[in-house]
């Protein structure tokens, strides 16, 4: 009688992945399918058919000869340090600085981009722009200049997944943190593969409906709602962005609606930033006024009803930039832009001794 091979666990069968896509070629896109008429990247929730010779619509995926490069592997077009709260994180490591590294590519291509020099214009040149810098030698900036974290930002870190990957493994092990500022529009494998080495994310929910994420942002709403709720699920600190756009997503309804879900699937605790437009950076948008003031402060009471911390931004002053305790209403974190004071004592309020939901 023949022995019939016990099948392999979950485990066995991620353990099995994750071996295989090391023996990779680094520029080699770990998700992808092998199709009658090309390749389906399975990146990002686009799931693009490629077919040979051709690129996929973040323009930095392309079908050579039956495998998916990824041509901005390790191609860094931005490398700075920032202020965390430049991500927007005011939860995280407040009133730290993280390296800040993007390559060149988006997944979307929202008509109110403002890095869409570096996220979508230069995405078809042929070679992709950028200086290579090797995964180690990242962390050793970051170790040099005494940084608590990493950030992938700028352009949307989904698009650059290999190499985010093997600099947060490097990260890790020398107990550094890594942050994604993200559309949030990544596959499941995706969101898989990140969440074992992603200490935060900042996400963007740019409107609440399919029809303003495929007229604005060349999106879908759907996946990214599935990204939030699995990283928030697995531990991953999370805060929220929206940008808000006149005519476009700035009604009642939109704020309603996001505070809601944010509330109910994300948990209360998770920060809200809303920030104003500025039509004259955009990139297709020049035509749209900046957002009133007016208008953040009606979303931002919107969002006080549903939420424990909600945020301006790109309004330097403005009272709502501050962290404010829920117990007894006092200032704990106090922010003019990024000059940020902290005056919290080891996370409690200095004040009551309230517990504030902060990373430190």
């Amino acid at each position: 009688m023949k022995k019939t091979k016990p099948k392999p666990s979950a485990k066995q069968k991620a353990r099995k992945a994750e071996t295989q896509a090391q023996a990779l070629a680094p520029d080699t896109s770990r998700f992808y399918k092998k199709e009658k008429s090309g390749l389906r990247c399975l990146t990002c929730a686009h799931n693009c058919l490629i077919a040979n010779g051709q690129r996929g619509f973040c323009g930095v995926r392309k079908n050579v000869d039956g495998v998916l490069k990824v041509l901005n592997y390790g191609k860094i077009i931005a490398c700075n340090i920032d202020p965390i709260e430049k991500k927007p994180l005011y939860h995280f490591l407040p009133a730290s600085f993280s390296l800040s590294i993007a390559s060149v590519g988006c997944n979307f291509k929202c008509l109110n981009c403002q890095n869409h020099d570096i996220a979508i214009e230069l995405r078809e040149k042929e070679p992709i722009p950028g200086n290579f810098v090797e995964p180690e030698k990242i962390v050793e900036i970051a170790i040099a200049n005494n940084l608590p974290s990493i950030s992938y930002t700028y352009t949307e870190p989904t698009v650059f997944l290999e190499y985010c990957l093997d600099v947060m493994k490097l990260a890790k092990k020398h107990g550094i943190k890594n942050v994604f500022v993200s559309n949030g529009f990544m596959s499941e494998q995706s969101r898989k593969a990140i969440a074992k080495y992603l200490d935060a994310i900042n996400i963007d929910i740019k409107g609440f409906s399919d029809e303003f994420y495929r007229k604005v942002c060349n999106g879908r709403l759907q996946p990214v709602l599935d990204t939030c709720k699995f990283l928030k699920e697995r531990g991953v600190w999370l805060e929220i962005t929206t940008l808000v756009i006149p005519t476009l997503n700035d009604s009642d309804d939109v704020f309603e609606s996001i505070a809601g879900f944010i509330a109910k699937q994300l948990g209360k605790e998770t920060p809200w930033h809303i920030s104003q437009f500025c039509g004259s950076i955009s990139w297709k948008l020049k035509h749209i006024a900046d957002t009133p003031l007016t208008t953040l402060e009606r979303a931002i009471a919107i969002g006080r009803k549903h939420l424990k911390y909600v945020y301006i931004g790109n309004i330097p002053g403005h009272e709502a930039e501050n962290t404010y305790c829920k117990k007894c209403g006092s200032v704990v974190i106090r922010r003019y832009g990024y000059s940020v004071k902290r005056l919290d004592v080891n996370g409690k309020c200095p004040n009551c001794k309230g517990k504030i939901d902060l990373i430190l």
